[in-house]
C-alpha cells in the first residue's frame, strides 16, 4: 500500500471565502471548545448545549457540502 499525497484545490481559497461547509465546520469547533471552556466558569446553561449545537452545526456543514452553491462558481 503506497501513501498518498494530498493536495489543496486549485481554487482553495475561494472555497475557503465562499463556502458554507467551511464556515459551519468552523462553528461547530467553537461550540466544541465552548462545550469543555464554558463549564470551567458558570453552571448557567444545562449541560450539552453546546454539544447540541456543535453537532447541530456539525450536521448543517455535511448537508453544506452537498448543496449547490451558486457564489462558489462565479
Amino acid at each position: 500500500m503506497t501513501a498518498r499525497k494530498i493536495y489543496l484545490l486549485d481554487d482553495w481559497r475561494k472555497i475557503e471565502r465562499h463556502a458554507w461547509s467551511i464556515r459551519l465546520s468552523i462553528v461547530a469547533a467553537i461550540f466544541t471548545a465552548a462545550e469543555v471552556v464554558v463549564p470551567l466558569f458558570s453552571d448557567v446553561l444545562p449541560r450539552g448545549v453546546f454539544v447540541l449545537l456543535a453537532f447541530s452545526a456539525s450536521i448543517g456543514a455535511a448537508i453544506a457540502r452537498l448543496v449547490a452553491q451558486p457564489e462558489m462558481h462565479r
